[in-house]
């Protein structure tokens, strides 16, 4: 039976970083992975992770849980006809997990998966400051951590020994049944997750509709014109809170072609390209259409 994984966890929590950790040590264990990614917006800025040898099948502009549970089947089947021995699912932020789980037990295919369970993975400064999410957010949250078969307290390098001490207090108050590993970099071995996950996660699956119910979208702006990267940043720190999440290619002045820009919860992430790439940026949040982006085209 194949092996399958679902990644769960809030926006920019650390599941890319995660996933290509497990990519690479299953590919060292001589196992063929495949992966199932799901993203908000219409354009697959995070597969750039996967390597080009590894199976890939991409669900975009809706949640897995929602408008794409179809979209899901048909993937896995997909990867199931190429043979891996393990599957690992990214859903977005927006993901309910019991309703991602729902949505890849099928009677097609049901006698040849082993699902293992779910990962969530939790940002501990987000944890902290859960209390400025809506509450519709804030209920999501905490239901990716409720149903997890195993938490990984993610980017721990950037919480104080009394921080790190109450935020996996108070999440094991949440689900006192999973384990909690804090990590870095969503690095965590593979072994771990593979001893650890709960075997078939026998929880009985409910629909909760809360990532229908969601204020969460996407918006994807096309950038016209080069931005001082300093000033950029200035106006990325001005933003509201209900902005969670962007990533895209910006162009920049100096700079001969755009750059990887990633933003989550305050912090920003530069990565240079060597080739022109689209520029184009995705926003992912509440109410995103209200943001107004510097260096962008009229819409």
């Amino acid at each position: 039976m194949t092996e399958v994984y679902i990644f769960s966890g809030f926006l920019g929590s650390g599941k890319t970083s995660l996933l290509t950790h497990v990519i690479r040590q299953a590919k060292e264990e001589g196992l063929k992975p495949g992966v199932i990614m799901n993203e908000l917006g219409q354009l697959a800025f995070d597969s750039a992770a996967v390597d080009g040898d590894v199976p890939l099948k991409e669900i975009l502009d809706g949640c897995i849980c929602c408008t794409g549970s179809e979209k899901t089947e048909a993937q896995v089947q997909a990867l199931l006809h190429e043979k891996v021995d393990i599957i690992f699912i990214e859903t977005t932020g927006a993901a309910h997990p019991v309703e991602a789980l729902d949505s890849i037990h099928s009677p097609l295919f049901g006698d040849s998966l082993d699902i293992r369970g779910i990962i969530t993975v939790a940002d501990g400064r987000r944890w902290l400051e859960k209390e400025r999410l809506s509450p519709q957010v804030r209920m999501l949250f905490l239901e990716q951590i409720r149903h997890a078969s195993v938490i990984l307290l993610n980017k721990s390098d950037l919480l104080t020994e009394s921080e790190r001490a109450s935020v996996t207090a108070e999440i094991q108050s949440v689900n006192p049944g999973a384990p909690i590993l804090e990590t870095v970099n969503g690095k965590v071995p593979l072994d771990y997750l593979r001893k650890m996950a709960s075997t078939g996660n026998r929880k009985p699956v409910r629909r909760a509709a809360i990532g229908e119910q969601l204020p969460i979208s996407s918006r994807l702006v096309r950038m016209e014109k080069p931005v001082n990267r300093e000033a950029f940043e200035d106006w990325v720190r001005s933003l509201p809170d209900t902005v969670y999440r962007m990533k895209g290619y910006v162009p920049l002045e100096g700079h001969r072609y755009p750059a990887l820009f990633q933003y989550a919860y305050g912090m920003v992430q530069w990565i240079p390209e060597s080739m022109n790439m689209p520029a184009n940026l995705v926003i992912i949040g509440e109410n995103p259409e209200a943001v107004e982006v510097p260096g962008a085209a009229r819409e």
